[in-house]
């Protein structure tokens, strides 16, 4: 694998190098950790021998994830075999995209989304269990603020059945893409309306659990939740 230091700009990597509309790519460090701390699901690329004949078979598998200075931490169970696969080191290519927007340009050709795209290369490693309790503190805070000092510790067991996965933010690229629609100039006097659409995220009311004790109401850091 080629790496680059982490002082270096993105996509500064043949494998990264955006060559599709380049204009869009992201070289700031600072790009790459805004995206991954603004998503919340992770896709994970992994290939095994589990196809026909035994060739190479591609998987992707979404996880929840949390950026921990300059690596993703992300896990998965003891019993996955893609996990395991990750575990010892197989390549993979981490990816988190957010979708800002639909761009409804006046011919489908020109029509496209608002996006930001993260893409990491490289290869995991697996926490001792030294470190995996605060691994997963850092994992379940990302997702859920506030949520991890009113949570029981972990049982051992649960430790047990999990691992977490470490990957460095050494070799990657982002890819920002904004604005209005691009239409070909002999469409501009066509009769058809023509501008952007936004998408957000947003939290809904939070429904409690059909078996919570009475009197227990929803937490203010719950309620404090934003996208």
């Amino acid at each position: 694998m080629v790496l680059i230091a982490m002082t270096e700009s993105l996509g500064s990597t043949a494998r990264t190098r955006v060559r599709r509309l380049p204009e869009k790519a992201a070289t700031d460090r600072s790009a790459l950790h805004e995206v991954l701390d603004a998503g919340l699901v992770a896709h994970v690329a992994v290939t095994d021998n589990s196809g026909p004949n035994g060739a190479a078979q591609p998987y992707i598998l979404p996880v929840a994830y949390a950026r921990d200075g300059e690596r993703v931490l992300f896990h998965g169970s003891t019993g996955s075999r893609l996990f395991r696969s990750l575990a010892d080191g197989a390549p993979t290519c981490f990816t988190v995209t957010l979708l800002d927007g639909l761009v409804v340009a006046r011919s489908a050709f020109e029509s496209s989304m608002n996006y930001r795209g993260a893409m990491v290369l490289g290869t995991s490693r697996m926490l001792p269990e030294s470190e995996k309790e605060a691994a997963l503190e850092r994992i379940t805070e990302h997702l859920m603020p506030g949520r991890w000092k009113e949570l029981r510790a972990p049982k051992r067991k649960e430790l047990a059945a999990t691992v977490v996965l470490s990957l460095p933010l050494t070799e990657a690229s982002v890819k920002i893409s904004a604005g209005g629609p691009d239409d070909d100039p002999d469409d501009l006097d066509a009769p058809v309306w023509a501008g952007v659409v936004p998408l957000h995220e947003v939290y809904c009311d939070p429904t409690p659990a059909t078996n919570l004790a009475p009197g227990i109401d929803v937490p203010d850091y719950v309620r404090r939740w934003r996208r």
